[in-house]
């Protein structure tokens, strides 16, 4: 009778345990937190392609609420959208532009929906599980907008200090990025987990600065290695 106890007892962990994981055919979405912490560098300011030494900026880390959805194919393999509310980054400068006078420069929202897929190690009875990604993100920018005091000191630039009235509107470039990620989930039962993951994504982009003058526009450029490493602490619910 013991001995029938025992195996009721065992065959009911292993049934509870098998309830935590993932597998096959599973959706799982999860909320949370991303904080972008970019690794960033920057050209020289170049007006009319002259570069104007000692100019250079940077990017300030961001947070922003996240969503991803995941997809099963396999107990170890799935496929992940990756969204959530664009972050707003704050430009700096540095050199002659690190002026507080002048700055944050401006500042623009960051659009990067991902794609991912995934292999989770382990299998599907595991309530710890780490795991592997590889995708591409697409990156673009909305809501771009220049300091005035900024528009001011490029005015005086461009006008060899004859004038600070010149105003002067941005653009930045859009892209493409590889996303390299790794993370781990814990489950807490046979819907809810916890999630926590680091990506990094190496992309650049370049900014194009076009002063109105009376006698045309005028074009100054810099290129922004951004490269941030991007963390996502999540609750998830599987479905």
């Amino acid at each position: 009778m013991k001995l029938k106890h025992l195996c009721l007892a065992v065959v009911t962990l292993f049934a509870t345990a098998g309830a935590y994981a993932q597998s096959a055919g599973d959706t799982v979405v999860n909320t949370g937190w991303f904080h972008i912490a970019p690794q960033d560098s920057s050209q020289p300011l170049s007006v009319s392609g002259a570069q104007i030494p000692n100019t250079g900026a940077s990017v300030d880390d961001a947070d922003t609420f996240g969503l991803t959805v995941t997809h099963f194919f396999t107990d170890n393999i799935a496929a992940e959208a990756v969204m959530g509310i664009p972050p707003k980054f704050h430009l700096s400068g540095q050199g002659i532009l690190a002026s507080p006078a002048i700055n944050p420069l401006g500042d623009a929202r960051q659009w990067s929906p991902a794609l991912l897929l995934k292999y989770y190690f382990g299998n599907a009875h595991s309530k710890l599980r780490p795991y592997l990604g590889l995708g591409v993100s697409y990156i673009w920018y909305s809501d771009i907008h220049l300091n005035p005091a900024f528009q001011q000191q490029v005015s005086g630039l461009i006008s060899r200090g004859t004038t600070t009235a010149l105003p002067t509107s941005a653009k930045l470039s859009s892209s493409w990025s590889p996303v390299f990620n790794a993370g781990l989930t814990y489950n807490f039962d046979k819907h809810w987990s916890a999630g926590f993951s680091i990506s990094y994504l190496p992309f650049s982009t370049k900014a194009t600065l076009t002063t109105s003058t009376p006698a045309g526009p005028v074009t100054s450029t810099t290129k922004l290695k951004l490269d941030p490493f991007v963390t996502f602490l999540s609750i998830g619910y599987r479905f």
